[in-house]
């Protein structure tokens, strides 16, 4: 009787270059609304849940399947964030009635945003040691998170709404070039564009 045992590993493309067209799409469209080149949030949902939440879901599955803890996690959380802030507006229209969109308290919706203020602080010491494009949109989205909690709460509210339009906006352009970076790095098979070695400072 044959009990040899084989392993098959099952190679799976890198899903960063969807994970990071998706949070680009969604902080372009968001980031005009807080400019004022928009109005409204209707238009916003939609990326919000598709490529806001979807695609980075997505890409957290796969990350997932390729044991990388830190792409799981970051594409995971900003997914989930993107289904709740898109629910939220959703709330605030009135989809869910009158009952609820009167009974929504914005500093609830502050509260969140200063979690994942934490969550991106620690999860920018680990972009640290990935890459330097994958680090700038880390810190991009801490300033995001930061403008939103403190306008949230009405701290410095017309400043740390510009700071949060802004950090969006950047986060959007970094995000397209990240995601770019993936398609093409690997599919020329060599760094058409560069994103910057690790740190070095945590990992030797």
């Amino acid at each position: 009787m044959n009990t040899e045992q084989r392993q098959v590993k099952i190679a799976t493309a890198d899903p960063s270059a969807i994970g990071l067209f998706g949070l680009a799409m969604v902080t372009l469209v968001a980031s005009t609304q807080k400019l004022g080149w928009t109005d409204g949030t209707s238009f916003i949902i939609p990326w919000a849940i598709f490529l806001g939440a979807f695609a980075q879901l997505f890409a957290c599955i796969h990350d997932a399947k390729k044991g990388n803890t830190f792409g799981t996690t970051a594409f995971g959380g900003y997914a989930f964030f993107w289904f709740a802030v898109g629910t939220s507006w959703m709330i605030q229209h009135g989809l869910f009635g009158e009952s609820m969109a009167q009974g929504a308290d914005p500093h609830q919706l502050g509260v969140a945003f200063v979690g994942y203020l934490i969550f991106t602080l620690f999860m920018t010491i680990g972009a640290m040691e990935a890459n330097k494009v994958l680090f700038i949109i880390f810190v991009l989205i801490d300033f995001l998170f930061l403008g939103l909690s403190m306008d949230s709460f009405g701290i410095a509210s017309h400043v740390m709404h510009k700071v949060a339009a802004v950090s969006e906006f950047g986060i959007a352009l970094v995000s397209f070039y990240g995601s770019a970076a993936s398609v093409l790095n690997a599919h020329f098979g060599r760094p058409f564009l560069p994103i910057g070695k690790p740190f070095g400072i945590f990992k030797k």
